[in-house]
């Protein structure tokens, strides 16, 4: 039975991964995300059901387009088999329970933003506002009132010292050294798991992201690296190992 669910979950991810790299490429462009549908962007064929499967239609096709046979990116099925598994370790991890559900809500916006800041170097607003909606309203279910209160103050102060941050590397480097977004996302992160696991969540992403930005100059011409995908993986690393404060710093300790 837990194994049928954990599928479940996968499945259920997979179709939503598909979804979310619609809405990550076609919300900063102010684009409908109903029209146009699906199509090859080469020879604008429309996609039938069965060529919009997850993950298996890709397989089916060869990781071709059925009428003009253009190369399918691989990023297509990676993102959507990525985004089952992060479904599915949300159910493993928190079990069928509201924390489950504020992480897979979380997390959906985390994906979406991957997409939207590597392709579009944008995060938008619209969809900050709309899963911190959401987180808020779970998060009232889980701890009340008050621990949302708290949240909130949490997500401002996040908000306060990523700003404080972007002002410090402006001044350092002379030019603007960090995105609108990433400052708006971070008062998001106070608001999921706290101020100060916020703050640990930048270090992460610096970790992550330097070697991938090192290999990313090495090949580009253009060293402009978006940071917001280096702080979404930061953030899912830290929901799913339900990583604390109290914890890192027990774990300091013990060294």
């Amino acid at each position: 039975m837990y194994f049928s669910i954990l599928l479940l979950f996968f499945v259920v991810g997979a179709i939503f991964g598909s979804f979310y790299n619609v809405v990550g490429y076609r919300i900063p462009k102010g684009q409908s995300l109903l029209y146009p549908p699906s199509h090859c962007t080469k020879c604008d064929h429309r996609l039938t059901p069965i060529e919009l499967i997850p993950i298996l239609s890709f397989i089916f096709l060869g990781g071709k387009c059925k009428v003009c046979k253009e190369k399918i990116s691989w990023f297509y099925p990676i993102f959507e088999f990525s985004s089952g598994v992060l479904f599915a370790l949300s159910y493993a991890v928190f079990g069928f329970s509201l924390e489950c559900l504020l992480a897979i809500v979380f997390i959906s916006m985390l994906l979406i933003i991957i997409i939207s800041d590597y392709q579009t170097m944008t995060i938008p607003d619209s969809v900050l506002i709309f899963f911190s909606i959401l987180i808020i309203i779970i998060k009232i279910f889980i701890v009340g009132f008050d621990g949302v209160g708290i949240a909130l103050l949490n997500g401002l102060a996040a908000f306060v010292f990523m700003l404080l941050l972007k002002l410090f590397g402006d001044f350092l480097f002379k030019k603007e050294s960090m995105g609108g977004g990433d400052i708006k996302l971070m008062a998001v992160f106070g608001l999921m798991f706290g101020f100060w696991m916020s703050i640990v969540s930048v270090f992460m992403a610096a970790i992550i992201g330097l070697p991938v930005s090192l290999i990313m100059i090495k090949n580009k011409s253009s060293h402009e690296i978006p940071f917001g995908p280096f702080l979404a993986v930061a953030a899912i690393i830290i929901v799913l190992l339900k990583l604390d404060i109290s914890t890192l710093l027990g774990i300091i300790t013990l060294r």
